[in-house]
């Protein structure tokens, strides 16, 4: 995939899915309703009864733990200054392409970053190899007249309330 246009932020995030292991056991819905959305609930929980050697439910939760954090670093802000977790979401595209929903702090910072004449498009990959997860974001801008491609949505085509995609 070729990304045209400006890049506005990058980010990058690794995690170990043993801490997310424990925050879950200790902390439960409380931690999971405080930093997930509910497609990224609902994508997690799918993956409880998993056959996988390690927790497949704790790793899907941590890939979207570090694609929080790398998107807060992407924006420039970090969990400052009006975003917060749930205002960032990993969605899945019909082709299974992960991607982020903003709202929020993390929406109206996504705007003000943006140029004028510009659409903000936000490319997310996720990976894991027990006990790691990370997550990579880049936030580029291209010129509104361009059209955009399922590869990599713009924001302003992704809803913000939806049912998930899947």
């Amino acid at each position: 995939m070729m990304m045209s246009g400006t890049i506005l932020g990058i980010g990058n995030d690794l995690i170990d899915i043993r801490r997310v292991e424990k925050s879950l056991e200790r902390f439960g819905k409380r931690f999971i309703d405080r930093i997930f959305t509910d497609i990224e609930q609902a994508k997690s929980e799918r993956r409880a009864g998993s056959a996988a050697k390690n927790n497949a439910r704790a790793s899907t939760y941590a890939k979207r733990f570090a694609a929080k954090e790398a998107c807060s670093k992407a924006l420039g802000t970090g969990f400052r200054d009006g975003v917060f977790w749930r205002d960032m979401g990993v969605v899945n595209l019909p082709s299974g392409q992960p991607t982020m929903r903003l709202t929020g702090g993390a929406l109206a910072r996504l705007e003000a970053i943006t140029p004028p004449g510009m659409r903000a498009r936000i490319h997310v990959t996720l990976t894991d190899e027990y006990p790691m997860a990370e997550a990579f974001v880049v936030i580029s801008a291209e010129p509104i007249e361009s059209t955009p491609t399922e590869s990599a949505p713009s924001v302003s085509a992704m809803p913000t309330k939806t049912a998930n995609p899947e």
